[in-house]
């Protein structure tokens, strides 16, 4: 071995030590880290609404093709759930991926869909048991939707319970949290006022939905959702509708009984497509809706949207 290779090759291994030491060092810091994930870009956008730059949100789900109900985890997804301070997500058996990931676990979780039920103001018209055996006394008469996201007045109360989480990983920050929630709450307000407006002025328009997706905002403004359960229950699920439930459904665009159908546009097929050509011929407005965050708006914004193309459509 020559002396200079021998040089050579030292500077070398010194090298290698130093970036070992360098990745160990990055690795105990982003243990350390505070990081919180959140199961969609829904509930992602709310947790940063409150969140603000103090801690970094991080969303599983962003891509509107994609299915919460079906979703499976990635290895690299399941860990960042696992090194997780915090996930929020919708639960009622929306997201279950997330309830899968943090079994056995001792992860610190906000679940939408549990703080709704137990504060008594989830609603009916119903296509998801109880998640636990608290929700399960909350929700007894009735089961609750799990779209939970369409109640604003829900969301802005949620919203409290994860800056109360936040203050708990990151007690510095507590009161930077708890004001975020509020000034996020306030915000809301203006899309209650619309539905209130719908429910005031135009009460017990009759509608129809493909799902029964934005079910919390059409109770909001006192709509009348003629769709056959059973029909949203099976689009949902990706089952066929009883031939009675679609005549029925078609019936009631044909002859123009509804105002507006209540269309979500994540989840076409021909049946879904064909009901909306019949409302479009028939002179019925087609409400979008949508499950995921549409790209380049946030919560409030989407909420605003919807809303108003509610009232526009109910007036």
């Amino acid at each position: 071995m020559t002396k200079s290779f021998a040089r050579g090759f030292a500077v070398f291994t010194a090298g290698l030590a130093t970036v070992a030491t360098l990745t160990a060092c990055g690795s105990t810091k982003n243990s350390d880290a505070l990081t919180v994930v959140a199961s969609t870009n829904v509930w992602g956008d709310i947790t940063k609404a409150v969140a603000g730059p103090d801690i970094e949100v991080d969303s599983i789900i962003s891509d509107p093709s994609v299915d919460p109900h079906s979703f499976e985890l990635s290895p690299a997804d399941a860990a960042k759930i696992t090194d997780a301070k915090l996930v929020v997500y919708n639960g009622g058996h929306y997201d279950e991926f997330i309830d899968k990931a943090v079994a056995g676990r001792n992860t610190k979780t906000v679940n939408a869909f549990d703080i709704a039920a137990e504060s008594g103001h989830a609603h009916e018209n119903a296509s998801a048991a109880p998640t636990s055996a608290k929700t399960e006394a909350a929700a007894h008469d009735h089961e609750a939707n799990e779209h939970v996201w369409y109640d604003v007045h829900q969301v802005g109360h949620i919203a409290e319970h994860i800056a109360d989480a936040l203050g708990e990983i990151d007690p510095a920050h507590k009161q930077a949290y708890t004001d975020r929630a509020a000034a996020f709450a306030a915000k809301l307000a203006p899309v209650e006022a619309v539905t209130a407006s719908i429910a005031a002025a135009h009460p017990n328009q009759p509608v129809l939905q493909t799902e029964p997706i934005a079910a919390y905002l059409l109770t909001a403004a006192k709509a009348d959702d003629k769709t056959p359960h059973a029909f949203q229950e099976a689009i949902e699920q990706g089952t066929d509708p009883t031939p009675q439930d679609v005549a029925t459904v078609r019936d009631l665009l044909n002859a123009k009984q509804v105002r507006a159908l209540v269309y979500n546009i994540q989840t076409e097929d021909k049946l879904t497509k064909d009901l909306r050509a019949a409302a479009d011929k028939a002179g019925v407005t087609v409400v979008e809706v949508t499950e995921t965050l549409p790209q380049g708006k946030d919560y409030v914004t989407w909420m605003t949207e919807n809303a108003q193309s509610l009232a526009k459509a109910l007036a």
